[in-house]
């Protein structure tokens, strides 16, 4: 799914356009971003693409969502 990545006053923020969906990210994996996984604040997790590290923001990227098997 598409996903735009940009930094607010806040912290980084994750806009998800299909769904009008707009979280704060308030965990990542990687100290970098690129790469790994984060979990936004209504407890979706996206893995993130493998991005160089001065990547500026905002940017649109595809991210993939990921579901726990609970």
């Amino acid at each position: 799914m598409k996903v735009m990545i940009r930094r607010t006053s806040a912290g980084l923020s994750a806009y998800v356009p299909k769904k009008d969906l707009e979280e704060p990210i308030i965990k990542v994996e990687n100290e970098e971003l690129w790469g790994g996984t984060v979990t936004l604040k209504n407890g979706w997790r996206l893995a993130l693409p493998d991005l160089p590290r001065d990547t500026r923001l905002p940017v649109t990227v595809e991210a993939r969502r990921i579901f726990d098997d609970d």
